[in-house]
């Protein structure tokens, strides 16, 4: 059964991701969860193919998908050597600028009908797995913000009724510094999850290149550890403000460590120390959680020298992109069935 062929949507992405933002392949891969291989295959065809960024106002998809795959391609069949994982472990630590592409190119070069790109990486994943190595993650300055919800809330309570109502806490964490921003929403809902954001990125003063939030509804439409789908609104919110999304793979909380750690702080030293005190609003709230937030920032390190605030200002915010020069105008997306009378109804 042939492979099913990525949407229009997300090769558009990889197109963006490419020529607006000059991510790599590997960053491109995660953001829009398909292979390395899938990505060059896509910027090979591009490039033959004449397609830059952006593609001209007036090609639909069915003349980009035409303009990329003039024709089927015959697939190879590989052949079945057996790969020599302890000698490509020893290439890639023999030199830091090695790479799995260039170790992959030079197998090819050799086995012309050898293993594609994608499964010579599956192998090798696979056998390096069974070696129980961890890698610690080294973070670019003003590359990744590491966004999540807090599972504790805070409660806002109504003055003439009495009534309790738990809100939410949004956690952002740049990976560099780990400087953290942190703000109580009404909810999780679209427009809490995007106007959060822009808070954070004014909080900071700039853009990161990424942001890596969890498996939330209002971040990923379709959670999958392979190919999840980002939601369009917020989608159309990074490119208004020029960064790709790379949502974490679900039950890997190693790819957001960051932010989890963020979480953890902000539960024992925001929501714990706010527990006795009474809000009655989102903006009462967030005016005690601001004056929390310095007080964490500002904390020196325990083990190595400054302090959150104090590497933000060296690191991520010489690096952060600036900020768009318009507001970003918030739409809601959904689907609708068309009735037997060749109508459809939405909420105006």
């Amino acid at each position: 059964m042939p492979a099913r062929r990525t949407s229009m949507r997300k090769i558009k992405e990889v197109l963006r991701l490419r020529y607006e933002l000059d991510l790599d392949q590997r960053q491109i891969a995660r953001s829009c969860s398909i292979s390395v291989s899938t990505v060059h295959e896509y910027l090979k065809r591009a490039e033959t193919a004449g397609v830059s960024w952006p593609i001209p106002t007036e090609w639909n998809d069915t003349q980009l998908q035409a303009a990329l795959f003039p024709a089927t391609a015959t697939p190879i069949r590989p052949c079945k050597d057996t790969l020599d994982f302890e000698e490509i472990q020893r290439q890639l630590r023999s030199n830091r600028h090695v790479t799995l592409q260039l170790l992959w190119e030079e197998y090819r070069a050799a086995n012309p009908n050898g293993y594609r790109y994608s499964r010579y990486c599956e192998l090798f994943q696979r056998w390096r797995k069974t070696q129980s190595v961890v890698m610690r993650q080294q973070h670019t300055p003003g590359e990744k913000a590491f966004i999540d919800w807090a599972g504790a809330t805070i409660p806002i309570h109504d003055r003439h009724s009495g009534a309790v109502r738990q809100a939410s806490l949004f956690v952002a964490v740049l990976g560099a510094s780990s400087y953290t921003y942190a703000e109580v929403t009404r909810d999780q809902q679209m427009e809490s999850w995007i106007r959060a954001h822009e808070h954070a990125f004014a909080f900071w003063g700039g853009v990161p290149s990424l942001t890596v939030p969890d498996n939330t509804k209002t971040g990923v439409s379709k959670a999958c550890r392979y190919d999840p789908d980002i939601n369009p609104t917020y989608q159309n919110f990074a490119v208004h403000y020029g960064f790709g999304v790379v949502p974490a793979r679900p039950y890997r909380p190693r790819d957001k460590a960051k932010v989890e750690s963020g979480v953890q702080i902000a539960q024992r030293w925001i929501v714990a120390v706010l527990r006795h005190r009474r809000f009655y609003s989102e903006a009462e709230a967030n005016e005690a959680v601001g004056e929390l937030l310095a007080r964490i920032n500002e904390r020196p390190f325990r083990k190595r020298d400054g302090s959150r605030a104090s590497r933000f200002a060296e690191l991520d915010k010489p690096a952060l992109k600036p900020l768009p020069g318009e507001p970003f105008d918030l739409s809601d997306w959904a689907q609708a069935r068309v009735n037997i009378d060749y109508h459809i109804a939405f909420d105006g």
